[in-house]
C-alpha cells in the first residue's frame, strides 16, 4: 500500500491493488461519476443502475484490455475505499486512465494529492503525462492548476491533456 501526503482534515490517503473483492464499490463508484449525466433520461433507479452497471462491464473490459501495462489501484482514506486511480505506464508518456472519487470526497484535495504523486513519478522518470477529460468536468481546472494543458486533440467527447515538467 503506498501512502500519499492528505489535506490537514484527513488521517491518510493510500492507494493499494484492485483486487475481486472490490468490484461492488468500483460499480457504486461509477454510478456515483456517472449517474448526473443520465438524469434528464427518465429512467428510474432501477434502470439507470442497469444501464450503468452494463457501461461500468465494459470499461471495465476495455481497460484491463487496453492498458495492460497499467496500475489499478483503489484510493482509500482512513482505510475507507473512496475512489480509483488507474495509471497505464506502458507508453512513452505515463497516461492517466482514470481517476474517480466518491462524492463526499470530492473537492478535498484528494484528486490533487494522487495527481501530484503521479508526477513526481513522471518528473523523476523525465516522462510526459497525458490524459482525457470531458469538456464539462469539474476537475479541467484541477489539471490545468497542476500544468496539464490541452493540446487540441479529441477523442470523441474528451479533449487530451498533457503535463511536461
Amino acid at each position: 500500500m503506498t501512502v500519499l501526503s492528505a489535506p490537514a482534515d484527513l488521517a491518510s490517503v493510500a492507494l493499494r491493488p484492485v483486487g475481486t473483492e472490490d468490484e461492488a464499490f468500483l460499480l457504486a463508484l461509477y454510478i456515483s461519476v456517472r449517474a448526473p449525466e443520465f438524469a434528464a433520461a427518465g429512467w428510474d433507479a432501477a434502470q439507470l443502475n442497469a444501464f450503468l452497471g452494463g457501461q461500468y462491464r465494459l470499461q471495465a473490459h476495455h481497460y484491463t484490455t487496453y492498458y495492460d501495462t497499467s496500475r489499478f489501484a483503489v484510493v482509500s482514506v482512513g482505510g475507507e475505499a473512496a475512489g480509483r486511480l488507474y495509471v497505464d505506464y506502458g507508453g512513452e508518456d505515463i497516461r492517466i486512465v482514470d481517476i474517480s472519487l466518491l462524492p463526499p470526497w470530492r473537492g478535498r484535495g484528494i484528486g490533487a494529492a494522487l495527481l501530484t504523486t503521479v508526477l513526481d513519478e513522471a518528473r523523476a522518470a523525465g516522462r510526459p503525462v497525458s490524459l482525457h477529460v470531458a469538456d464539462d468536468n469539474p476537475a479541467l481546472g484541477l489539471y490545468e492548476r497542476l500544468g496539464f494543458r490541452l493540446t487540441g486533440e479529441r477523442n470523441g467527447p474528451y479533449s487530451h491533456m498533457l503535463w511536461t515538467d
